[in-house]
């Protein structure tokens, strides 16, 4: 049973950076924010191999974040931080 449960959440956080990866691609913001939200994307795609339910707390926030329009700082135009 908790087997099921596992598989299900590993479906949810699959189809969620699925979901996170197609509205990073179609936000309209600078190219260092958009680097910035795929590394985290990535980051949090590395720690579901190892913590899922970390992962999916992590990818929620995001989510959040995104449905506010909270988005981290990127590098100036000519590639400072």
């Amino acid at each position: 049973m908790e087997r099921d449960s596992q598989l299900e959440l590993y479906r949810l956080v699959a189809d969620q950076l699925k979901e996170a990866h197609t509205r990073v691609r179609a936000l309209q913001v600078p190219e260092g924010v958009r680097m910035a939200l795929s590394r985290k994307l990535l980051a949090i795609t590395a720690a579901a191999k190892h913590d899922l339910s970390g992962a999916a707390r992590r990818l929620d926030r995001l989510m959040n974040d995104l449905d506010e329009g909270r988005f981290p700082e990127g590098p100036d135009r000519d590639g400072t931080p």
